[in-house]
């Protein structure tokens, strides 16, 4: 029977091809960069602003950089474009700081132990997941062993510690840490409870009033003034415990969001089952919250990973560190360019990279109507 002829019951209509002209690449071009007028003189001033910056910043990077050089003369000398080879000089430095050369071994381990430990946590479908999170839970003690030292392996002063080492060491502990602090936070800024409701809500309030630049100065310099004389409060530590306040602090603002915006009902539903306050909240509210809190938890993560950069000013030496120690050498001034370069890289990198996964996360969680 002919298709045009033929009757379809309701829902049976077969599958079309859109219109000529409705859909492919022209079809977009036309409707998003050529469908009005503005958008047209927009199109081509962007054309042209692009084709004057693109290319000769190609070259600079790639076409006319040095990737071998022994100082800024050699690479001029060369050729014109950027001078990588000071970064191929100082590549040790910029990942581990001053650690000592013969132990990087011990960051390399931990770095991959580190990827092994996140990975049941990132994927959920990882084989034999529930066997890998027992060795995720147990990774901070392995890594802080490992990078520390003690128990058979030599002691290593995180005053040696710099670089992109020091940045990561930072951002995933404050990530790691403060999401479940800021959980708490956030279900006692709403607990019946006043006193509990009260110092939850005095923190969050006081924290995020304050710039994180002055709580890292506390933390080197006042919190000293209040320690027993001859104490000695690792520097790295109190970095890190400020920075997990920080970011708890607006964390908890972040999923207290989220709660809000759980139907009251499901609470009602949670309370007729009967299940107990931490049953709901677990297996009902939380996964809920959490899951529409994704978007703000992710943008608050990756403004915490950037603002660990702030620790220069305390003395500590992270690659924006590194790279003004580095620039100090007679032989490689005038490199700054290439150093924020690199470091601008390492950091879009990975903000990028949380930034994809949150977008998978979400499409992985979505449970509303979904048109196939």
């Amino acid at each position: 029977m002919d298709t045009a002829t033929r009757t379809y019951a309701p829902g049976e209509y077969p599958d079309e091809k859109p219109p000529i002209g409705q859909s492919g690449f022209l079809h977009w071009v036309y409707t998003n960069l050529f469908s009005s007028p503005f958008n047209i003189i927009l199109t081509l001033l962007t054309g042209y602003f692009l084709y004057k910056i693109v290319p000769p910043a190609f070259n600079w990077l790639f076409v006319d950089a040095v990737f071998v050089a022994d100082s800024r003369e050699h690479c001029r000398e060369l050729n014109s474009g950027a001078c990588w080879g000071f970064i191929g000089k100082r590549f040790g430095q910029f990942t581990y700081g001053f650690y000592p050369h013969e132990l990087r071994w011990r960051v390399n381990l931990t770095f991959l132990l580190f990827i092994a430990a996140v990975l049941p946590i990132l994927w959920g479908n990882m084989p034999k997941r529930r066997e890998m999170l027992w060795f995720s839970a147990l990774f901070p003690f392995i890594g802080i062993w490992l990078l520390c030292g003690g128990f058979g392996l030599e002691p290593v002063e995180t005053s040696k510690w710099g670089g992109f080492m020091l940045t990561m060491v930072i951002g995933v502990t404050g990530i790691a840490v403060s999401l479940p602090l800021g959980i708490l936070l956030a279900l006692g800024r709403q607990s019946d409870l006043h006193i509990i409701r009260w110092v939850c809500t005095g923190f969050i309030e006081f924290i995020r009033g304050v710039p994180l630049i002055t709580l890292l100065f506390v933390a080197s310099t006042m919190l000293n003034y209040f320690l027993p004389p001859g104490s000695n409060f690792d520097l790295l530590l109190r970095v890190l415990i400020m920075v997990v306040l920080f970011s708890a602090a607006y964390l908890a603002e972040v999923v207290r969001g989220g709660l809000q915006a759980i139907p009251k009902g499901q609470v009602e539903a949670a309370d007729a089952m009967g299940l107990k306050y931490w049953q709901s909240m677990r297996l009902v509210v939380l996964p809920q919250a959490l899951k529409i809190s994704i978007p703000g938890i992710v943008n608050t993560f990756i403004g915490l990973f950037k603002d660990s950069t702030l620790v220069v000013i305390i003395g500590l030496l992270d690659p924006l560190g590194i790279g003004r120690a580095s620039l100090s050498d007679t032989k490689w001034q005038g490199l700054s360019t290439e150093v924020y370069v690199f470091i601008a890289l390492f950091f879009f990198i990975c903000c990028f990279s949380m930034s994809r996964y949150s977008i998978y996360l979400e499409k992985k969680l979505h449970t509303g109507h979904r048109e196939d």
